[in-house]
This record gives C-alpha cells, structure tokens and sequence, in this order.
C-alpha cells in the first residue's frame, strides 16, 4: 500500500502544473488595455527576456565547470558518489525553469491587471494573485516532479547495498541536486537583486528627488529598467529561492527520515514518504485557497490584507488538519506527534508572516513613525528605520528557537529524560526536518502572495507611463502598496523556512559524512577505545568522532568564519548595487542634460541604454559574492576538517538568519512610509517629507531586495555545498 501512495506525490505536482496553465491562458485571454499599455507592457518583457538570457549564459557556463569537477570527483577520485554531477544539472534547471515560467507570466500580467483596474479593484486583485500564483504553483509542481522522478531512477538503479541502506542512500544522493537549485537561486537572486536596485535608486534619486518628477513617468530614462527590474529579482529571484528551500526542505527531511529508522526498513520508507506526501496534499489545499481571495471596491490596505490572508490561514489551516490524517495512515512511529512537529512549523511560518507585516505595512504603527520622522530630514528616516529592523528581528528568532525546541520535543513524544539519546535525537532531528515542510507546505498559495507583488507594482507604473484616469491609479497604488507589504512578508517566510530547512542540513550533512567516510574507504572509527562500523554509527558517535564540540578551536574558528561570511557577503552585494546605482545616476542626468525636451514630453528618453547598464553592472557584480559562497565551504572543509565546516555551517546560520531579518523588514518598512507619505500624509507627494522617505527607501532597496533575501539562500547553499564535497573533506584537510 505504501508503494502506491507514492504516486500521489507525482500526481499532485501534475495537478498544479495544470492549474498554473489554466491561470497562465485565462489571464493571456484579458486584454492588455490601449496601445500604449501594449507598448510600455512590451518594452519591460523584452528587457526582463534580455536581461534573464544574458544571465543564463553566463550560470550555464559556471554550471559546466561545476559539473566537471563533481565528475572528477565521483569518476576520477572515488570520493563522491556517481550520481551527484547529474543530479546537481538538474536542480539547477528545474530551479532556472521555475524562475523564468514565473517571471514570463509576470511580464503579460502586469498591463492586464492595470487595465483590469480601470473596472474594479477586484478585478485587478484577481488578475495580479492568480498570474502570482503561477509561480508558485510552478515551484511546488516542478519541485516534487523532480524529486518524485530522481526516486524512481534511484530506486530502481542503487540495488548494490543492505535493505536498510538503500534509502539512505537514495536520499543523500537526492539531497545533492538541492545544490544546483541553490546555486541558480544565488545567481538569481544576486544578479535581479543587483539589476532591480540600480535602476531603483536611479529613478528615485534624480527623477524624483532632483527632477521633481512621480514614480513611473515616462519622462525619467531609468522607468523601463525599473519595471524590469522588479520581474527579475522578485519573481525570477524568489521563485529560484523558494524552490531551493522547498526542495532542500523535503530532501533533508526523508534523507534524516531513512537514517532515523534505519533498523526498520518498511518504517524507514513511510518516514521518506510523509514529507514528500505533506507537500503533495499542500498543493491541493493552496488550490484551494487561491480561489478563496477577493475583495470589495472601496477597500482598504487592512481589508486587501485580510483577503489574502484568509486564503494563506485557510490553507494552512486545512494541511493542519490533513497532516494528521496523512501521519494516520502512513502508521509512523507517534504519529501524532509529528504531526503536531508539522503543526508547529505551519504556526512558525503564521507567526512571522503577521510579524513581519505588522513591522512593514504602512496600517501599523511602526512603519508610520518612520514617515512621521521624516518631518526633520532623511536622517532621521534612516536612523529610525535601522532601529526598526533591529527591534523586528526578535520576534522571528524567539519564534523560530520555540519551533525548534517544540518540533524537537513533539517528535521525541515529550521524552525529556532521554533527550541527545541516539534514538531521541534521530527521531527529534526529523521532526525539526518535517516542522520546515509544514512551514513550506502551503507554499503554492504563500508563494503567490509574494509574486503579486512585483505584478502589483509594474500594474501601477504601466498606469502612470500610460496617464490612465486617476481612480485607476489610485486602484493600483492600493494594489501596490499592498504588494510591498506581501513582498515583505514573503522575505520574512522564506528567511524563516531557511533557518529551518537549515538546521535539518545541519543533520543531514552528518549522515553524508558517514557516506563520505565509506567512500575513502573507511569501515571502521574508534570512539573512546571502541571500534565502531561506520555504517552502524550514529550521530552522536560522529560528532564524538570528529569532535564537534565549542572546546574544538577548529569549531570555533569555522563559527567565526560563517559569522563574517554574512556580513561580507552583504558588503560585496551593497557596494555591487552602489556602484551599479551611480552609473545609472550619471546616465539619468546625462539624458535630462542632453536630450531637449524630455521633462516637457517632445522627446522620448533612451530607455534601453538605462536597461543595458543595469544588465552589464548585474553580470558583472554577482560573479564574486556567488562564487564566493560556493569556494568558502570547501577550503574551509580542506583546512579545518568536519568540525571547521559544521562551525562554519552554524555560524553562517546564526549570523545570518538574524542579519537577513533586519535587512528585509528595515527595507519594507522605509519602502512603506514612503507610500504612507504620498497617500498625502506629512505634506504627500513632492513635500519635503517626501523627499526624506524617498532617501530612506533608496537606502531600503538593496536591503530588502538584493543583500537580505540573498542571505538566506547562502545560508543554504554552504550547508548543500558541504553535504555534496563530504567525501573530499573526509579524503583531504590539513588540520
């Protein structure tokens, strides 16, 4: 029986890719509104296409080499298993492919939903949430088909191993593509980060500060590259991201499920299966939820966010339920206390989805005395929204440290007598693992929140550029502000999920490191005099083995390193951004100075040069902190060994975690008083105040969009890094 439960997991993944189709074609069939519409709507999808081609050539480039050297050293060294260089393409293409689907439909959904706007603000909401929830109907679908497809190969090809060590190995091995899918999302993210933020700052510093002129006016040269902008880092950057956490999420989960119950074989394959099934059932039920959200015209931000919030809680709500019924039939050990661990990591996700919007949203307190700040000038704006972010950290890290401890004691059924027992701890790491999958597994609907966003926000600038009557643009100013706060909230659930998907790597890199060992030929270790075999060892023995304790100074030295690892990172990604910013800064003034007649409307701005900076300061900036992440885990490993490289693995998350919140929230919320302030508060748009916000929010803008997000794909990408060159650390390290 549970050999046919698995074809549910495919089945569910056909079924969103279905219904993203559905929503892909129904939204083609509405009409993209006047010629010029067309045109401006035309304009942003060839410069997102040019922009995502250009990056792809030079991802694909960094794959092949990558590739290789897995290769050499699965087929040349023996210190790898064979699989890995297939496995590690296609995570990486599966993870582009969701990207570019989801930011092509953002591209023909943004003029639709203006001009859907011209008839209601619900027919704007629906237009902009469904083509978002193409997206994440495409991540979840593409996820689950590519795991469910790498199960039945491996099942099928790895027959040379004991019965209990065949899932094992099938799942550490299908963890590895989470490797390529990080490294796509780091691209992604870096490059659309940096892309989205020059053009960004560009059009606010000299369009609406020096000029004097709105959001969105064709006048300003950097308009197009801004719209584009927004499609290639937060539709093509998240959906990259997300599917990587949700894949590593999954993956990491049944690879600690096989190791958890590895002297039971049939118990072994139902704990590999529940993740995968939870995410499957999550599918149908974020459906469902979709199809829940509307509004009323007349509706304010607390209402827009209360519709959309009902679909998420709606959702969540009924995977709750069907957890239980899921762990039931599946017969798992406590049962009902994992599913109280996916319980807990659906309330994870809840409590810092609210958190995070309460921080961000211009309807709440927090984001307004920002705004109210900028009655004495742009410092103030910035020191109060740096406080701000500083303070929003401590929700999400309080929430995330009682998920843990909560996952933790609801797996183990409350057995605190015996809590690092090697059993408990096993059993306990599962349920941290399987907390990550409730928290994602909603994604379909969690996701689309998010992909509105950008939809929302290129809607309104194709209503500005197309001068569009003003109730229209007052609709799509709603719907943007709105999607400032839901992309907001998605930066928060994606950090969040990450620190957990995270700690679950954590486990698992142990349990390739076992795998590692066999493969250097290593059958037998000895722990306090005694021979123990490999194959038989469990975590606590390895960490024993290696020493992985904070009296180890390589420990130590490698939480040191993953700590600067965040901070660094985020150095490189804010000057890329600041560089790539005052070339376009220079190339705006330059076109204001030289072509007559472009502020009184007589001639036309030369959109495509601002477009072709942003592409060429986005090649060239993301190479360094991308590559960076990838060779950091590796030396680290050669160095220092296993012990510098799980230092470096907490260290990063630590840091990291903490650094990602307070850069995304500060971000939204400067973002937000700025449109709290051209809502006609403290003197609205073109006052002093204005001025001040917008400074603040072009401070904001490689926070939230470029430097924060990005951090929790690294966080992830070092721990997949290091699970996939176990056997080289294991082969090689000085120390």
């Amino acid at each position: 029986m549970i050999n046919y439960l698995f074809w549910v997991i495919p089945a569910c993944s056909v079924v969103a890719l279905l219904f993203a189709f559905a929503f892909f074609r129904n939204m083609l069939k509405e009409s993209e509104g006047t010629d010029t519409m067309k045109t401006i709507a035309a304009h942003v999808r060839k410069g997102a296409m040019a922009y995502l081609s250009q990056q792809y050539k030079v991802v694909i480039i960094v794959f092949i080499i990558l590739a290789l050297f897995f290769a050499f050293l699965a087929y040349g060294l023996g210190v790898q298993n064979k699989w890995v260089p297939f496995a590690f393409l296609t995570g990486g293409f599966f993870s582009g492919l969701a990207g570019f689907i989801g930011m092509k439909t953002a591209t023909y959904a943004s003029a639709r939903t203006a001009n859907a706007a011209r008839r209601s603000l619900n027919d704007g909401l629906r237009i902009a949430f469904r083509s978002g929830a193409v997206m994440g109907l495409v991540v979840v679908g593409l996820g689950l088909l590519d795991i469910s497809a790498w199960y039945l190969i491996l099942d099928n090809f790895v027959n040379d191993v004991a019965e209990s060590q065949k899932l094992v190995i099938i799942t550490t091995t299908m963890l590895t593509f989470g490797m390529g899918a990080s490294t796509q999302a780091l691209f992604a993210r870096v490059g659309g980060g940096i892309y989205t933020k020059a053009a960004d700052v560009g059009a606010d510093l000299v369009g609406k500060v020096e000029a004097g002129i709105p959001e969105d006016d064709p006048r300003n040269p950097a308009t197009i590259a801004d719209n584009v902008g927004d499609n290639v880092g937060d539709v093509a950057g998240m959906g990259a991201d997300l599917y990587e956490s949700y894949c590593g999420s999954i993956l990491a989960t049944a690879a600690l499920g096989a190791s958890a119950f590895v002297l039971n074989p049939d118990m072994q394959l139902r704990a590999v299966f529940a993740p995968m099934l939870i995410a499957a059932i999550g599918i149908i039920l974020s459906i469902i939820g979709i199809f829940t959200v509307r509004t009323k015209e007349g509706a304010g931000m607390k209402q827009l966010l209360r519709s959309l919030g009902f679909g998420v809680n709606l959702s969540s709500l009924l995977i709750a339920v069907s957890t239980f019924g899921i762990m039931y039939v599946l017969q798992i050990q406590n049962w009902i206390g994992i599913s109280c661990s996916v319980v807990v990591g659906l309330l994870a996700g809840i409590i810092i989805g609210q958190s995070t919007e309460y921080y961000t949203s211009h309807s709440y307190k927090p984001t307004q005395r920002i705004a109210h700040s900028s009655t004495s000038g742009p410092a103030t704006v910035i020191i109060s929204g740096i406080g701000l972010g500083m303070i929003s950290t401590a929700i999400p890290v309080i929430t995330i440290a009682l998920a843990i401890i909560f996952a933790f004691l609801c797996a183990i059924n409350f057995d605190t007598a015996n809590l690092v027992s090697a059993n408990n701890l096993s059993l306990g790491l599962y349920g941290i693992g399987i907390a990550a999958v409730g928290m994602l597994s909603t994604l379909g609907i969690t996701l689309a929140t998010d992909a509105y966003g950008p939809i929302a926000d290129n809607a309104g600038g194709n209503a500005e550029m197309s001068k569009l009557e003003p109730e229209v643009r007052k609709r799509t100013d709603v719907l943007d502000a709105l999607g400032n706060t839901t992309a907001a909230t998605g930066k928060g659930f994606a950090i969040g999920s990450a620190a957990l998907t995270a700690l679950a790597l954590l486990a698992s890199y142990i349990e390739e490191i076992k795998i590692g060992l066999q493969h250097v030929g290593t059958e037998v270790i000895d722990i306090g005099g005694k021979s123990i075999k490999v194959i038989e060892a469990t975590i606590p023995d390895i960490v024993e083995y290696f020493q992985i304790n904070l009296m180890n100074p390589k420990v130590l030295v490698g939480v040191f390193i993953g700590a600067m690892m965040s901070f660094l990172f985020c150095g490189l990604t804010m000057n890329a951004v600041g560089r790539a910013a005052q070339k376009m800064v220079e190339e705006v003034r330059r076109q204001f100075r030289e072509i007559k007649g472009i502020l009184t409307g007589d001639a036309t701005p030369d959109y495509a040069r601002c477009v072709e900076i942003s592409t060429k300061g986005a090649q060239r900036e993301m190479l360094l902190p991308s590559i960076l992440a990838i060779v950091v885990p590796v030396l680290v490993g050669l160095i220092f060994g296993v012990s510098g490289v799980m230092g470096l693995l907490i260290g990063g998350l630590g840091s990291g975690f903490v650094l990602a919140i307070f850069m995304a929230n500060a971000g939204g919320a400067w973002d937000n008083a700025k449109k709290y302030v051209e809502e006609g508060n403290h003197g609205g748009k073109g006052s002093e105040c204005h001025k001040a916000t917008v400074v603040g929010d072009t401070v904001g803008d490689p926070f939230k969009d470029t430097s924060g997000p990005s951090l929790n794909i690294l966080i992830k990408l070092m721990s997949m890094v290091a699970i996939v060159t176990a056997g080289v650390t294991c082969a090689f390290n000085l120390l």
